[in-house]
């Protein structure tokens, strides 16, 4: 029998509870680091996250949550899990392609895929047999030690940023883009030549001519980083990655010594911080895209053919992949299930967001 970590838990808490001594006594600490920068609302869920282990916990656990490279590079912190380097840590799919193309599928992937959002996608994952194939890819696939969960909203991820205006998919020809995993290969047709590199680099290869053009999560997170320091032409909504739900690890000897109450507790902390920072996000973004507009900054809409092509390409390359890779051909086919009644049915029962939104509102350019 297949054995199945279910959504029962994950292990943090962050250093600096205010724990007493007495609690500290029985405390046991452990090292978390982040794939993402401090400062930005992706560490700061972590960081949430931990907290709330650790008040649940009544001071049990304590996890010291680090930012991106602090002890490892920010692309090796599954492997450093998997070896015990870290205890646990945070990260996304999408930097696992490199070992398995069936990665960008619990990213998730583009088109959502098949059409979901966020709530579709970690219904999949908690309702449609998603959370065994999410686990067993790491355990089984990449032969990993790790127990991952999704957690952390990073919401639509935009175009991204650029230093003249665009007008349709061939314009994107010719520019070097920082992307991620398998979006570079989305956006090759066009002749976009992709540039993977991690999040803390970003604005520093851009001011040195490295690269033409960037994304990276959205307007709150972009701003804080300093993109519009370099460019000034933001290019929102995308299909590349439209419900980004990133991942959160323990290493399998240290979740299977934690008792049954404290993996049910990092499970409740888990869903705690995914949907807190959901939420937050929505506000941060729009307080964001105010600082960027009264600093100059053009916010544009992503012209409607670069979305279409973006997901007529990601169904070229899904279809090869499934092709060549059992795997992914079989996560790809239990995402199409759970799409093919989630999504028609969503669509059916909802009202379009943006007609009440455009009724109040106006229509965004």
């Amino acid at each position: 029998m297949k054995q199945s970590y279910g959504l029962k838990g994950l292990v943090v808490a962050v250093a600096m509870l205010g724990i007493s001594p007495a609690e500290a006594q029985d405390s046991r600490k452990l090292t978390f680091q982040t794939s993402y920068p401090a400062g930005t609302p992706t560490y700061e869920s972590l960081q949430y996250w931990g907290e709330r282990v650790g008040k649940m916990s009544g001071g049990r656990l304590v996890i010291e949550t680090m930012p991106a490279g602090a002890l490892v590079p920010a692309y090796e912190v599954v492997d450093a899990i998997a070896q015990g380097v870290l205890d646990g840590g945070q990260s996304a799919p999408a930097y696992s392609v490199g070992k398995n193309s069936a990665a960008t599928l619990f990213g998730p992937a583009p088109g959502g895929p098949f059409g979901m959002d966020a709530l579709d996608y970690v219904g999949w994952i908690y309702d449609g047999g998603g959370l065994e194939l999410y686990q067993g890819f790491y355990r089984e696939q990449l032969k990993l030690d790790v127990v991952p969960f999704p957690m952390t909203y990073a919401g639509q991820q935009p175009l991204g940023w650029f230093k003249q205006e665009i007008n349709g998919w061939s314009d994107l020809a010719g520019r070097k883009c920082r992307q991620t995993g398998m979006t570079a290969e989305v956006f090759a047709p066009s002749g976009m030549a992709a540039v993977n590199i991690a999040g803390g680099e970003i604005v520093p290869s851009g001011e040195r001519g490295t690269i033409d053009c960037a994304e990276f999560a959205g307007p709150h997170e972009d701003s804080a980083m300093g993109f519009q320091t370099v460019w000034k032409e933001y290019y929102l909504t995308s299909m590349h990655e439209p419900a980004t739900v990133l991942e959160i690890m323990i290493n399998g000897e240290v979740w299977e010594s934690l008792t049954p109450d404290l993996q049910e507790i990092m499970r409740s902390a888990t869903w705690e911080a995914t949907f807190r920072y959901m939420v937050k996000l929505n506000k941060l973004n729009a307080d964001a895209l105010e600082k960027l507009k009264e600093g100059g900054i053009n916010i544009h809409r992503t012209p409607e053919d670069i979305l279409l092509e973006t997901l007529k390409s990601w169904d070229a390359i899904a279809e090869k992949e499934a092709a060549a890779n059992p795997y992914f051909k079989t996560v790809y086919e239990s995402q199409r299930t759970y799409a093919s009644k989630v999504v028609p049915g969503r669509e059916t029962v909802e009202a379009p967001y943006s007609l009440a939104a455009d009724y109040y509102w106006g229509k965004s350019e």
